[in-house]
């Protein structure tokens, strides 16, 4: 097999440059490649487009924050109060997508299909400008398949032949993401050596991997923290 291990973060974001379209795995604060996410940071690159399901929250949203991002890719952005600024002022773009319509274009990336039809946001302003058919009585809307040089994705465990096995809610963006882009980099809490893994447990094989690494500790945030006092 071929062996994806990088040795650091730099070789794993090597080929990064301005105006680049990158997906960046997660849902919520699960999953996040905060590794690759800090690095883009460091690096400095701008004019960025983001495929992602979220836009992190207040304190969590470096790209944002550093204003490195010039487009973004979401379904939901609620949490994060620059998003809302820097989208409100113009200095943002923004495409807000239905959620499943976003994991089926990033699968439909991933399986090599140009486009696909979905029911979603038809007789919506979603819908305007694209082109729609009817199935068995139903209208549909066609919707291309994103278009990413890199992708970014975050798993629980995988081995230096790039297979991944991720972990909860960590599964509803990620494994639709690897493969999606020219080259998919992954992060992960921990990396094995080949034949470790339980072929039966792998959830996204190697080949839709081109470059693997251990990150650094992770935060793992909670989100919405909701607590009870005892009477």
């Amino acid at each position: 097999m071929i062996n994806k291990k990088v040795n650091n973060i730099s070789e794993a974001l090597k080929g990064i440059k301005n105006n680049m379209t990158l997906m960046l795995g997660g849902f919520g604060f699960s999953g996040i490649p905060e590794n690759a996410i800090a690095e883009l940071v460091t690096l400095g690159v701008s004019g960025l487009t983001c495929i992602s399901n979220n836009a992190g929250v207040d304190d969590f949203g470096l790209l944002l924050q550093q204003k490195q991002i010039k487009k973004m890719v979401s379904s939901y952005v609620g949490e994060n109060d620059e998003f809302g600024r820097q989208m409100l002022s113009g200095e943002l773009e923004v495409e807000l997508i239905p959620q499943g319509t976003l994991a089926e274009r990033c699968r439909a990336a991933q399986a090599g299909f140009p486009a696909v039809y979905t029911p979603a946001g038809y007789g919506t302003e979603v819908a305007q400008g694209k082109e729609t058919r009817e199935f068995n009585g139903k209208m549909y809307v066609l919707e291309h398949a994103f278009k990413a040089d890199f992708s970014f994705v975050k798993a629980w465990k995988g081995d230096e032949a790039g297979n991944l096995i991720f972990k909860g809610t960590a599964r509803n963006f990620n494994p639709n993401m690897c493969g999606a882009a020219k080259i998919t980099v992954a992060e992960v809490e921990e990396l094995v050596s080949l034949g470790t893994l339980d072929p039966n447990q792998i959830h996204i094989p190697g080949i839709f991997v081109q470059r693997i690494f251990q990150g650094d500790t992770y935060e793992k945030r909670i989100e919405q923290r909701t607590v009870r006092v005892k009477d």
